[in-house]
């Protein structure tokens, strides 16, 4: 994927998108020691960055295709995503969600107009269900984040991003089924002076972090995280560009994501989910251990959502 394809997929998306603040924290600068730069995707449509990905990859479709609709399989945020970005586009949408899925987001898919089907908590069986509904229906499968077209427009977070910070030695990014740290490595590439991409992972769902180390994509046995939406696993097309691009992986704990969360709440008053905090925790778990690479850095995080069920907070209890 070229600089320029970056650039038109921007240009592409951005009349169903929102260009998101990027927030500062003195606090967590100091805790740091770099200039931390947070890129507020919890503040895009839907509530997360996934809808860039999705409007991209809708619009890719011929009108025929577009008239019998899409379908994804997805835990909540690409599924919210694709929802709103099929109904602003006159599309219909069949969402396959695992019974796991949090009720917050399963919501939001009814409300932004996507047709919900119910299956048990597996990769097998969420893909099973869609590509039955993809041959009943005629619908287009769009992979959640294997798909080149979802990727690239993933990248577009950190492409603007990078348009107003380029000087960033470092951005961090979530890792789950591997979409958006590929899109924000093509990103980087292109529009970073000389950037490196980060990725954060739990350690109860390190399937990225143990790629990395064999060469060859890895599976998870247990998935026992509360980051629910880093519970997918990286794909054909997005692995080859993580591989090449990527950094590292730095892992993290359960009660690091809920230390993190909690930071993000109480000192930003901003809401994170999980998945976000996971970034949050990379960094300074990192920083922490290598103090002397972060000292008088700037350092990106994407924010990649702030979809979270209120009634079920990880912390305060």
């Amino acid at each position: 994927m070229q600089k320029q394809d970056v650039i038109d997929c921007h240009a592409r998306i951005s009349p169903y998108v929102h260009d998101t603040p990027v927030l500062t924290s003195r606090l967590i600068n100091t805790k740091v020691g770099a200039e931390v730069y947070f890129k507020c995707e919890n503040f895009q449509r839907a509530g997360a960055y996934k809808i860039r990905g999705a409007t991209n990859a809708i619009l890719q479709l011929s009108d025929e295709q577009r008239s019998k609709g899409v379908v994804t399989h997805s835990s909540g945020n690409f599924a919210q995503a694709l929802s709103l970005a099929a109904q602003s586009l006159k599309v219909p949408a069949h969402i396959v969600m695992p019974s796991s899925a949090p009720q917050v987001k399963k919501i939001g898919v009814l409300e932004y107009g996507g047709t919900i089907y119910e299956c048990k908590p597996t990769l097998g069986a969420r893909q099973r269900m869609a590509d039955q509904i993809a041959k009943e229906t005629g619908a287009v499968f769009l992979h959640p984040s294997n798909n080149e077209h979802v990727i690239l427009g993933q990248g577009t977070a950190a492409f603007e991003l990078l348009t107003e910070r380029p000087d960033l030695n470092y951005i961090f990014c979530p890792v789950g089924g591997g979409g958006l740290i590929a899109g924000s490595a093509i990103a980087a590439k292109h529009f970073g002076e000389s950037c490196k991409i980060i990725g954060g992972e739990p350690f109860e769902a390190d399937d990225a972090y143990r790629s990395l180390q064999t060469g060859k994509i890895e599976g998870n046995n247990t998935v026992n995280t509360i980051a629910d939406g880093l519970k997918t696993t990286l794909g054909d097309k997005n692995f080859p560009i993580i591989k090449k691009h990527v950094t590292k992986i730095v892992r993290v704990t359960e009660n690091e994501i809920v230390v993190a969360m909690r930071l993000v709440w109480e000192r930003m008053k901003i809401i994170i989910e999980p998945s976000s905090a996971v970034t949050v925790a990379a960094l300074i778990r990192d920083a922490e251990e290598n103090p002397k690479e972060y000292m008088r850095k700037k350092a990106g995080i994407i924010i990649s959502g702030g979809n979270v069920d209120l009634g079920d907070l990880p912390f305060g209890k």
